[in-house]
């Protein structure tokens, strides 16, 4: 099949901590989703002349022939949104979006380039609600659509050769970041139940941009390997990894990911040698549980990360363990029989114990 090039404006979206909204009621959540596409966002494409390219589990891909179409259908699904999440104030559904306009390949029905990763880079970028573009984007829409931009600079996005200008969209003249009013405040997630830890993406500390792979795949490894174990509920990647790049406080990612521990680190590499830091920190409190650096030589860049991974899974399960237990004993039991019956475990556990 033979590939052509076009210009396009490419629509990218997905649903901001979704890994959690599905870890909290599965069903109910893709109920909603599929109610969202079939009854809102597939008419808005459809009426705005855009082309769903691909879908995952909690995002989209749409190309549009025109900027103005691609932004008219982002800004009109943004707004309809809130409306949407007024009967489950509990479990409310927040899209990001990012809309680029460049030349796509085109294979078949599926279109690639860096038109495409932009877009996608730009929807990383976007607050749950929000919409961001890149300054052609803007440049083409401005005063032709009830928006205002706020110019965010240029970015340095992932796998993106050159810095890109980034625009946040305003939804009205007046609008500004989503901001809670004094007697209304954001949405937090509930905490699932067992202990929920978020991996973030470790910072490259180093002047080498090629080490951003190293950095990336140990915070992958870890999540990974952290999944595994039956008594953890770890944050997916892809939720996680919207963080990246971003100074961001623990107590903002608790609220938007509903989690109890956050994990966060740095790779900084100097000749052949290779400092990894890891620290392990109560989301609620930003208390730092435990902390760890690892000095290596890179002789084999495989094993050195296999070898870190490994260490800090180790390290955390008991760390995560010996903090829930202190956290159940902290809090006051509401039965005098529950009370009683513990204690009256604990002695004959102690009891066979010395036997």
């Amino acid at each position: 099949m033979t590939a052509t090039r076009r210009l396009a404006a490419i629509l990218a979206a997905d649903v901001a901590g979704y890994s959690r909204l599905i870890g909290a009621d599965e069903e109910g959540t893709l109920n909603r989703l599929k109610a969202i596409r079939a009854e809102l966002i597939d008419p808005k494409i459809s009426e705005h002349r855009g082309r769903i390219v691909k879908t995952t589990g909690d995002g989209l891909l749409v190309e549009f022939a025109s900027v103005v179409d691609a932004l008219r259908c982002a800004t009109e699904w943004q707004r309809a949104m809130p409306e949407r999440n007024a009967g489950a104030p509990d479990n409310r559904i927040g899209f990001r979006i990012g809309i680029n306009v460049g030349d796509v390949v085109v294979e078949g029905d599926d279109i690639f380039g860096d038109g495409v990763n932009v877009a996608a880079r730009l929807e990383g970028l976007a607050d749950p609600g929000g919409i961001c573009v890149s300054a052609r984007v803007q440049e083409d829409a401005a005063g032709r659509l009830d928006l205002t931009f706020e110019d965010m600079g240029d970015q340095s996005l992932k796998n993106i050769a050159r810095p890109i200008r980034v625009y946040r969209a305003r939804l009205t003249p007046s609008d500004t970041a989503p901001k809670a009013t004094p007697t209304e405040s954001p949405p937090i997630l509930a905490l699932p139940d067992k202990p929920s830890i978020a991996v973030l993406p470790f910072a490259n500390m180093g002047s080498d941009p090629e080490q951003e792979y190293f950095a990336d795949g140990i915070a992958e490894d870890i999540i990974t390997l952290l999944s595994k174990s039956r008594g953890l509920f770890v944050i997916a990647r892809n939720s996680t990894f919207t963080y990246k790049g971003k100074a961001v406080d623990v107590s903002q990612v608790e609220r938007e990911l509903g989690v109890r521990y956050v994990l966060e680190g740095s790779v900084r590499k100097a000749g052949n040698r290779v400092r990894v830091t890891e620290q392990l920190i109560a989301a609620a409190t930003g208390e730092h549980l435990w902390g760890e650096r690892y000095d290596r030589d890179l002789t084999d860049i495989f094993v050195v990360q296999d070898e870190i991974t490994e260490s800090v899974s180790v390290a955390i399960l008991p760390t995560v363990d010996r903090t829930e237990r202190e956290r159940a004993a902290r809090k006051p039991t509401n039965s005098l029989d529950a009370w009683e019956c513990y204690h009256r475990g604990m002695w004959h556990i102690a009891k066979i114990a010395g036997r």
